[in-house]
C-alpha cells in the first residue's frame, strides 16, 4: 500500500507557473513509477506526465510537452510537477498516481494508487 497526498495547487494567471508536489508514504517509494493526471469538469481524465522508478525516463503528451516537467526525489518520497506557461485550458483537478511497473506508463489503468487531487485554476 502507498498513500499519496498532493499539494501546491491554486489560482494563477495565464502565463504563470505552479509546482505541484505529491508526497508518498507506505511502501518504498522507489518501487513505483509515478504519473500526474488531470481531469476537468465534463472531460475525461488525461495523463500530463509520467516518470520511471529511477527518474531516468519521462513521458509527456503533446499538451504538456515543453511546458510541464515531472521529477522525483526518492530520498524525500516525493514527485513534482513543474508547470510553466499555464493556460486557462490547464484548469483541472490534478492527481498523482503510483504504478508497480517500471514506467513511465501512459495508461491510467496501469496505476495502482491515486491521491485525492489538488485543484489548479488558471485565469485568463
Amino acid at each position: 500500500q502507498v498513500q499519496l497526498v498532493e499539494s501546491g495547487g491554486g489560482l494563477v494567471q495565464a502565463g504563470g507557473s505552479l509546482r505541484l508536489s505529491c508526497a508518498a508514504s507506505g511502501r518504498t517509494f522507489s518501487s513505483y513509477a509515478m504519473g500526474w493526471f488531470r481531469q476537468a469538469p465534463g472531460k475525461e481524465r488525461e495523463l500530463v506526465a509520467a516518470i520511471s522508478r529511477t527518474g531516468g525516463s519521462t513521458y509527456y503528451p503533446d499538451s504538456a510537452k515543453g511546458r510541464f516537467t515531472i521529477s522525483r526525489d526518492n530520498a524525500k518520497n516525493t514527485v513534482y510537477l513543474q508547470m510553466n506557461s499555464l493556460k486557462p485550458e490547464d484548469t483541472a483537478a490534478y492527481y498523482c498516481a503510483a504504478d508497480y511497473g517500471l514506467g513511465p506508463s501512459k495508461r491510467g489503468d496501469a496505476y495502482n494508487y491515486w491521491g485525492q487531487g489538488t485543484q489548479v485554476t488558471v485565469s485568463s
